[in-house]
């Protein structure tokens, strides 16, 4: 008897060990997590998103235009709120390795700002009761021309810091070679656990998310927490307030924009792995695209249309009918961790640009994730022109130009070389 009690206390000793290692991380204070998103048009409405703690009991943001530097002309709206519980008791891994489980109830804050000006830059800042946050800033549509720093797959994780850097890098990169451009819209997977909140706190307190508007789509990674134990787009909906225009169970993570005369399309891979949720996604674009005129038509999920190293067919071979249908002009993923292209086709064929869709592809940004230098294609000759990688350590990213003739994209490496350049005619 006394030796079975001796090792019940043992075990029971392992236990609580092994829970003491596990401890929570402090809960989120004060203001955190605010990050602009593009409302349906963005040339004269945005949306704002942040986060705040439970023990804040008033919020509101104040927002002007930046030309407006004593903030004279500001204007005040009040944010709606609700308790946010769906990244908490997460299990997670803090910056030294240590693994926890997060912490986080919190008071989610979203602000739809109306009535803007068009083609202006704007300032903001959160004011609560307790705290005011640092001044942020973005641009609304409207402008002839505009541009676009296109990004994807940089997985933050605090344990490899180098990863966010590595991707923050790439867009100064970008800035240096259009100081100028508007925003940001990235491709899936800039999470690699999208369930651990503390990660996407410390993405969000990057300087490019503070300057410019974030617009994107759900990757599987940010649609995950560690280790697979739940998978849901409640992730991505909870650290964003994206247009709430999407299908059923897709509002907020499937969505549409304007950005002047453009539409863009957002999809969630992780929603139509199956026949019946390919179709859901299908039909919900065709109505967008019917209902919504646009000079070009722009549609962007997470998943490679081509897989980079040997030209094999995926997602191309799912969409690409309904593509020539809607006569949809550019398609943009990412994923594969490889930049791939093509110049316009339709029915299968490389056009001459007057009809088809262009697929892009961009690679991987944190210097970690990419794929080996691709070997000779033995798939889609016929189709894809280029390809690029630098191997397991690849960082580039794709500047997006646009006037009323033409859309531009440029592959940058990590050097800021222009690597690759397409042109998507205006139709």
């Amino acid at each position: 008897m006394n030796f079975k009690m001796a090792i019940w206390r043992n075990l029971v000793a392992s236990i609580l060990a092994i829970a003491a290692s596990l401890t929570l991380t402090a809960q989120p204070k004060g203001l955190f997590s605010i990050v602009t998103c593009p409302a349906e048009n963005t040339s004269k409405a945005m949306n704002i998103s942040w986060g705040a703690d439970t023990t804040i009991t008033e919020c509101s943001i104040e927002y002007t235009l930046t030309r407006d530097t004593q903030w004279k002309k500001s204007r005040t709206m009040m944010g709606t709120s609700h308790l946010c519980t769906v990244f908490d008791k997460v299990y997670s891994k803090k910056a030294d390795g240590t693994d926890f489980y997060e912490d986080a109830v919190f008071l989610k804050y979203e602000a739809a700002l109306k009535d803007l000006k068009p083609r202006r830059e704007y300032q903001y800042r959160i004011v609560s009761d307790r705290c005011t946050s640092d001044v942020y800033k973005f641009r609304t549509s409207g402008r002839n021309r505009w541009s676009a720093c296109i990004i994807a797959d940089y997985h933050v994780y605090p344990p490899l810091r180098e990863r966010l850097d590595n991707a923050m890098a790439m867009m100064h990169k970008v800035q240096e070679y259009d100081s100028g451009f508007d925003w940001v819209l990235h491709l899936g997977d800039i999470t690699a656990w999208g369930g651990s909140y503390s990660f996407w706190q410390e993405m969000y307190e990057e300087e490019h998310f503070k300057n410019y508007m974030w617009a994107g789509v759900n990757g599987n990674h940010d649609n995950m927490s560690r280790g697979y134990i739940k998978n849901t787009n409640e992730y991505f909906k909870e650290a964003n307030f994206y247009p709430r225009n999407g299908y059923k169970g897709e509002e907020g993570v499937c969505y549409w924009f304007y950005w002047g005369d453009a539409l863009f399309i957002m999809l969630n891979n992780e929603s139509m792995k199956d026949d019946e949720g390919l179709r859901a996604a299908q039909e919900w674009v065709s109505d967008v695209v019917k209902n919504n005129p646009a000079r070009y038509r722009v549609v962007c999920e997470h998943y490679q249309w081509f897989f980079g190293d040997s030209g094999k067919t995926s997602q191309y071979g799912r969409w690409s009918d309904l593509f020539d249908e809607l006569g949809i002009d550019l398609a943009l993923a990412g994923n594969n961790h490889i930049y791939v292209r093509t110049n316009a086709i339709y029915q299968g064929k490389e056009s001459d640009g007057r009809k088809g869709t262009v697929y892009i592809q961009a690679p991987s940004s944190d210097n970690e994730r990419g794929v080996p230098t691709p070997n000779p294609m033995t798939e889609n000759l016929d189709k894809i022109r280029f390809r690029w990688s630098e191997g397991e350590k690849t960082v580039g990213a794709i500047h997006l130009d646009v006037n009323k003739r033409r859309m531009v994209l440029t592959l940058l490496d990590r050097y800021g070389n222009i690597l690759d350049q397409a042109e998507v005619k205006s139709k």
